[in-house]
């Protein structure tokens, strides 16, 4: 049926931003996923960097701080560092990013994920942006 339908696909919150995660001001995004949190940057983020060449991420087992780096990523225009949006244990790495670094160009919300991260105090990720808010941020 086609009618009625208005607002269904725009469930993903603002813009470019799913809703199901939260953001940092740093543009990272953070989604839970079961005991642990999946980690990534946003498409805002990408989009200043452009061609993302190269992504250095930490060790399964190595604890990250929130608001500190953990790790870089590189683009044909410049190098910056990624920051954890919240403190706690590695737990996986996105291995592709090595050989594919351009998957957070093309799929940073999916398959440009980083890092899984189990979080030493799971209330950081409410004091993260909304959607809405890291939308007004970004001006999207």
């Amino acid at each position: 049926m086609s009618g009625g339908g208005s607002g269904e696909a725009a469930g993903s919150g603002s813009g470019l931003n799913p809703a199901d995660r939260r953001y940092t001001t740093e543009h990272e995004w953070i989604k839970p996923e079961g005991d642990h949190y999946v980690v990534g940057i946003t498409a805002f983020a990408q989009d200043q960097l452009g061609d993302i060449v190269y992504v250095e991420l930490p060790k399964v087992g190595d604890q990250i701080e929130a608001g500190k780096a953990f790790g870089v990523i590189e683009s044909v225009k410049t190098a910056s560092d990624l920051y954890a949006p919240v403190s706690g244990e590695v737990i996986e790495v996105n291995g592709e990013l090595v050989d594919q670094p351009q998957s957070v160009n093309d799929d940073p919300y999916d398959r440009g994920w980083m890092l899984k991260v189990r979080a030493a105090n799971s209330s950081e990720v409410d004091q993260l942006l909304t959607a809405d808010q890291y939308a007004e941020q970004t001006g999207e």
